[in-house]
């Protein structure tokens, strides 16, 4: 301790997906030079480095260069989480965006380039897949492992059962891209300007892993119905209810063969909440042997709806289009 009574140097317990690290930093010393420490012991640079404290959250800024360890609040002994992305996963997530880029860019060139006319006696193909869809995917790059972010954005940009509603609809979603659970904690989805951007929440709490694709698709279909209306009325409800009901016939269609998926273009794979509703109803009772095809279906999509509209009463209070968020 020196004259004056301030300690030479404090101790800060950095957490960092799993890993504990303690650092020792003298509170008059900048704060970029613990950043510097930080990206020594785990590769994320200081500009990706979001430092979460008692309540407080630091990011690398231009000012950081003259606040001090002390200034940002920062205290002997203190538990500090840190979030951000490697060098290793932004160039995953670079490759990534890089292929996705070029398939857009396949896709956009055939859609432009003249074609032959050729005899067919199929419907002419449709414009829809370019004019309805996600045009942009953005996962967040200062939290962990962006790439397999932005994989799981994929998958949904490309659910065949999501085509086909934006398809039907006319949905068009500018960007589709990512809630930080420590940014919104109280939210799971946000549709900014009416499809301007789509924000999910498709991360655990603790940043482990991710949340089960099936229950990040249900509140994509939510954040979609809010393209045209923006209040939880009963408009909204009913427009809901009918974009749940489509995605489940068309799932239900698909896993008994009922209609082509020509037009969605690749081999449709069910989700296994859909398989298990499936075989589960299929299992009720003894007279269900005796029931017709579309009997059975009928009973699998009730069954389905019914849950769903339950599911659906809990996700109105987690949603925050048209409630001001911070």
């Amino acid at each position: 301790m020196s004259s004056s009574g301030t300690p030479e140097s404090i101790q800060l317990a950095i957490s960092y997906r799993g890993s504990q690290h303690v650092v020792s930093v003298h509170p008059s010393s900048p704060l970029s030079s613990l950043q510097a420490q930080l990206e020594e012991l785990t590769s994320v640079h200081p500009s990706l480095q979001k430092l979460l404290y008692k309540g407080k959250k630091t990011t690398s800024t231009s000012q950081n260069e003259d606040t001090t360890i002390a200034e940002a609040g920062l205290k002997d002994g203190m538990k500090v989480q840190l979030l951000g992305a490697t060098a290793e996963e932004l160039g995953g997530m670079k490759k990534a965006e890089n292929a996705q880029r070029k398939r857009e860019n396949i896709l956009r060139e055939r859609a432009l380039k003249p074609q032959a006319k050729v005899r067919s006696t199929g419907p002419p193909p449709s414009k829809a897949f370019t004019n309805y869809r996600f045009h942009e995917l953005v996962p967040l790059p200062h939290l962990p492992n962006p790439s397999a972010a932005l994989e799981i954005l994929t998958k949904l940009s490309e659910d065949p059962a999501i085509r086909h509603i934006m398809q039907k609809h006319q949905f068009s979603v500018g960007t589709l891209t990512e809630l930080a659970p420590h940014e919104h904690p109280q939210l799971l989805g946000l549709n900014v300007n009416a499809g301007e951007s789509i924000k999910l929440r498709i991360r655990t709490n603790s940043y482990d892993g991710f949340r089960s694709y099936k229950e990040v698709r249900r509140v994509l279909c939510h954040e979609l119905t809010h393209n045209v209306w923006s209040d939880h009325d009963e408009k909204f409800k009913q427009l809901n209810s009918t974009l749940n009901r489509e995605v489940a016939e068309f799932e239900l269609a698909a896993t008994t063969g009922t209609h082509s998926l020509s037009e969605v273009g690749e081999v449709y794979e069910p989700s296994s909440e859909l398989e298990a509703t499936h075989m589960y109803v299929l299992g009720e009772g003894d007279g269900n042997q005796n029931e017709s095809l579309e009997e059975r279906r009928q009973r699998i999509l009730n069954a389905t709806m019914t849950r769903l509209r339950k599911q659906e009463e809990e996700l109105e209070h987690q949603c925050g289009t048209g409630k001001p968020v911070n």
